[in-house]
């Protein structure tokens, strides 16, 4: 398969498990639009149109759509990125809600959640919530000597050197995988939604012992300034990524919206939003 073909399928799945048609006195609006907005209702509509699934019919409640939203989001991922694997080989783990202590970079933050819980004096100064569960995780395996040493020797146990590396399986007694991804989740953006994602990506840069990993957003959001609240800056998050952006951009030329398609453009070329289907690439990196 093709990559368009992996995203026509997330699309299909999205619109059959997650899009779903809202209404109230005087309207209809796909779930993902904002009711009191006209035009987070008439972008909704134009990239409903443009992506041309079914809507599916049986009724979810709210708060299911953003869990279904991780699900597909991460199924999509996983069957892309392992088509990278000539591009970007190893053994990778994907999985919602994961503990970011299960990995190695973060692997003292459970000794220190410990510490604080048992020391009330420690827990005042220190505060909580260093173990955050982010909505998906990409993990990388740790490699066996034998794995290093498949094309050629490189590595021998009694070689003075490489003791210290997360990467060799040798050395690590707890043998927890590299957290290479954390993913934030969001079906829509509201009012101050996205921020905690910018708080567990400090938690994440500031906490780690190693490499950093990629920390990216997805949403469905139609309107590009709400976006903007979550994409522009730098430091925390790589980029964010929109679940069809090109239908999004497509949709604000056809309107004739200025306002909206300028934020969408600044975003675009200021390199802090890009389209679902960039992502699997962008992880290879």
């Amino acid at each position: 398969m093709t990559f368009a073909a992996y995203r026509r399928e997330y699309h299909a799945r999205i619109f059959q498990e997650i899009v779903r048609v809202s209404s109230d006195a005087h309207k209809e609006y796909p779930n993902f639009a904002d009711s009191g907005s006209k035009v987070s209702i008439a972008i909704a509509w134009g990239v409903v149109h443009r992506l041309g699934h079914a809507i599916g019919s049986d009724p979810i409640k709210g708060q299911t759509s953003g869990g279904r939203f991780e699900e597909v989001t991460k199924d999509f991922l996983e069957q892309a990125f392992t088509q990278l694997q000539h591009i970007r080989p190893g053994i990778w783990h994907y999985r919602t809600h994961l503990a970011i202590s299960d990995f190695d970079q973060y692997e003292h933050l459970a000794h220190l959640q410990k510490a604080i819980k048992n020391n009330k004096e420690l827990a005042s100064s220190l505060g909580g919530d260093y173990i955050i569960k982010p909505d998906i995780v990409v993990g990388r395996d740790l490699l066996s000597d034998e794995a290093i040493n498949q094309q050629r020797a490189l590595i021998a146990s009694s070689d003075h050197i490489a003791h210290l590396t997360p990467l060799r399986k040798a050395n690590s007694p707890h043998q927890k995988p590299i957290l290479h991804a954390s993913i934030s989740c969001k079906w829509t953006l509201r009012s101050d939604r996205g921020q905690n994602a910018r708080t567990e990506a400090l938690n994440l840069i500031r906490n780690r012992k190693g490499p950093l990993p990629h920390i990216v957003a997805v949403t469905a959001e139609p309107l590009p300034t709400r976006i903007a609240a979550l994409a522009l800056g730098t430091g925390d998050l790589d980029c964010v990524y929109h679940f069809a952006l090109a239908e999004l951009q497509g949709t604000l030329q056809q309107l004739g919206n200025e306002d909206q398609l300028d934020m969408l453009t600044m975003l675009i070329e200021g390199r802090r939003l890009r389209d679902i289907g960039d992502l699997p690439f962008d992880l290879a990196i």
